[in-house]
């Protein structure tokens, strides 16, 4: 079966939640056809850094692939909005991710982030966001109020050195905490 003709230009073709292995075979069905992959959508964040692990960052900057992230925040976990003392509503979703445990667990990350924003004038959330942004992705942000607007904004202007960027990463891999939602598999 073979696709209608196209311009390529015309037809973006995106993937969300595929491995490595998955995009690489679907840019060959596609190039078979003529076609183009244009970009991968996957969670991506300082504490779900698996794919970064398998490749599949580099392989898009690679073959000119966007690549989208998304729960960069980690459901609002990475703003600096929650702690032990004001936790997730528990029985919902974020709140059985992000229990107290884990939220105790966090406390060391959140204060680097905090640190860090205070250096750059922005909130701990804009350091996730502009993390996202210089490990080379597009943040997909889930904006619920104009201030979040605004917060993605502000993030873009914010320049992490190498050097913050390793210590998030340092500090992010010390909680030990990897938040995969039910519907994601490995990628590695």
């Amino acid at each position: 079966m073979a696709f209608p003709e196209k311009d390529n230009r015309l037809c973006p073709i995106p993937l969300s939640n595929h491995n490595l292995e998955e995009i690489k075979l679907a840019a060959d069905i596609l190039a078979q056809e003529g076609l183009q992959l244009s970009a991968v959508q996957n969670h991506y964040s300082l504490l779900y850094r698996s794919l970064e692990e398998a490749g599949i960052i580099e392989y898009c900057n690679a073959n000119d692939l966007i690549f989208f992230s998304y729960m960069v925040l980690e459901q609002g976990a990475l703003t600096g909005k929650y702690n032990t003392k004001h936790p997730f509503k528990a029985g919902t979703r974020r709140g059985d991710a992000f229990d107290e445990k884990v939220l105790a667990e966090l406390e060391d990350l959140i204060e680097v982030m905090r640190e860090i924003s205070l250096r750059h004038h922005v909130e701990p959330a804009e350091i996730a966001i502009a993390w996202a942004i210089a490990k080379g992705t597009v943040p997909i942000i889930g904006v619920t109020k104009p201030s979040h607007i605004a917060s993605a904004v502000s993030a873009m202007d914010v320049q992490l050195s190498d050097a913050e960027i390793e210590e998030l990463e340092r500090s992010a891999k010390s909680t030990g905490v990897e938040i995969r939602g039910a519907w994601e598999k490995s990628m590695i």
